[in-house]
């Protein structure tokens, strides 16, 4: 199969998953390695702690919609240059609007700032804010929470907070 040259990056598409009715929608950043090798976003220890978060508050993963701002891993790791976001920006619109959900969780500074400009992450997080008639909750990403406690704990109860604004049923 031949490597679609037309978008920025040259690793494995990561598109995303979940439900295609999700009434939230997640978002990082970029694939990582474990995510590159799946081609499944969120599935390294980055995504086990996800999971384990939505399970503290009894939601499952099939339940939302996970993706990312750029479709493929960066070269090493690295953070996501701004035409690279630019180039992959018509894919994620097209992805919520037909998702539509009722909440925009962003995971990490990047998605963050994609939804929230000038928004800053340790300020931020967990707050609600109303972007194009949609509920934006900026997060702290799950590899800042396997870093440090105080981040683990603040990322456990935002999460509970947004729980409470998402009904199920």
């Amino acid at each position: 199969m031949e490597q679609d040259t037309s978008l920025p990056l040259s690793a494995n598409l990561v598109f995303g998953e979940g439900s295609a009715s999700a009434k939230v929608v997640c978002i990082g950043e970029a694939p990582g390695a474990k995510e590159d090798e799946a081609r499944r976003p969120f599935v390294g220890r980055s995504g086990q702690l996800l999971n384990r978060l939505f399970e503290g508050i009894g939601w499952k993963r099939e339940d939302v919609y996970i993706t990312n701002i750029v479709k493929r891993r960066p070269p090493n790791n690295r953070d996501p240059l701004p035409d690279e976001i630019t180039a992959y920006q018509p894919y994620l619109s097209r992805q919520i609007e037909i998702i539509d959900p009722k909440v925009i969780m962003t995971l990490g500074r990047f998605s963050m700032h994609y939804f929230v400009p000038e928004g800053k992450m340790t300020e931020d997080q967990g707050k609600v804010f109303r972007v194009n008639g949609r509920l934006v909750v900026p997060m702290f990403h799950p590899a800042a929470a396997l870093r440090s406690t105080r981040t683990l704990r603040a990322l456990t109860a935002s999460f509970k907070e947004l729980s409470t604004m998402v009904q199920w049923k």
